[in-house]
């Protein structure tokens, strides 16, 4: 819970900016006529309705299991996700790829450009306010790691979507700058569509990229090696297993993990001392291991499960 407030803090500023920022945005555009412009007023209200669909995804992720969704509805944060890669690249990328040709393929200088001036310092220096709440966010839960290893492993994207869009937002404000400058000064229209296709360039690779991630999250990633070393280390101290023998997990939510533990047990063991066992090591889980909602323990030899894992190593 406590992960997902901080996400929940992410969002709320990202969401609260880009609505102001896109606001402004499209005054400016009205104004000026700039297609660079338009195309990041579209961007800020792209991110704005992204920023509700997390939400929305986060509280429907925290509803409790039922007998229809027995391991909870965390995948529901999943799959949001994936519908905001979606918009990014179509709306976000088409729109501003089609307002870029139709202003290189029919050209108008800017007027009152210090409209767009003053829209884009006061963008820079919001989105820049976001961007920061959500990299603070995000180095609090990364860890020692890499920033794109942290991405690659984390199991929630709520706070690297915003920070990705943030960074996309960001850039894209820098090119409609550019464009916006160089259209003017040099009295190049088409500067500003190609600023526009540029921008929807940058949205394309922010989509593709979150597709991306959040597709490995919607098929079911396993969880951390010291998740499962956990599971493992709580298998094998019980007195009854002769070898824990190994681990599946896979994450049916970002604090939601199915484990499945391949075990042997003393030849003399009945069927209630099994029983007795699995009831010791699910209360050691809980304690430890709170992320593991369900586990489940299977009697096998170690023959069978080195030939499972070789299969799922050779596939």
């Amino acid at each position: 819970m406590a992960a997902h407030k901080g996400s929940k803090k992410v969002i709320y500023a990202a969401l609260i900016g880009n609505f102001l920022i896109a606001v402004t945005k499209f005054l400016a555009a009205f104004f000026t006529g700039s297609s660079a412009m338009l195309s990041e007023g579209i961007h800020s209200l792209v991110d704005t309705g992204n920023g509700g669909l997390m939400l929305y995804g986060l509280r429907r992720s925290a509803k409790p299991p039922d007998l229809a969704h027995p391991f909870g509805h965390g995948r529901e944060l999943y799959f949001w996700s994936f519908v905001v890669a979606l918009l990014i690249f179509a709306l976000g990328a088409g729109v501003s790829f089609y307002e870029g040709v139709q202003h290189i393929r029919h050209p108008e200088p800017s007027v009152s450009v210090e409209w767009n001036y003053a829209v884009l310092g006061f963008a820079i220096l919001f989105e820049g306010g976001s961007w920061y709440v959500a990299l603070k966010e995000f180095r609090s839960v990364k860890g020692d790691v890499g920033y794109v290893e942290a991405i690659r492993r984390s199991k929630d994207p709520s706070v690297f979507t915003v920070l990705f869009e943030d960074t996309a937002a960001l850039l894209g404000l820098v090119i409609a700058l550019a464009g916006v400058t160089a259209a003017h000064y040099l009295e190049i229209p088409i500067f500003d569509g190609i600023a526009s296709i540029g921008i929807s360039l940058v949205l394309a690779f922010t989509a593709i990229f979150l597709a991306r991630e959040t597709k490995g999250l919607l098929i079911g990633e396993a969880a951390a090696p010291a998740v499962e070393a956990t599971v493992l280390r709580i298998a094998a101290e019980d007195p009854l297993v002769t070898a824990a023998n190994g681990v599946m997990t896979v994450h049916v939510g970002p604090s939601q993990i199915v484990a499945t533990i391949s075990a042997e047990f003393h030849d003399d063991a009945r069927a209630d001392d099994i029983e007795n066992t699995i009831e010791r090591i699910e209360a050691r889980l809980r304690e430890e291991a709170p992320d593991i909602v369900a586990v489940y323990v299977k009697p096998q030899r170690e023959a069978v499960w080195g030939k499972r894992r070789a299969r799922l190593a050779d596939g």
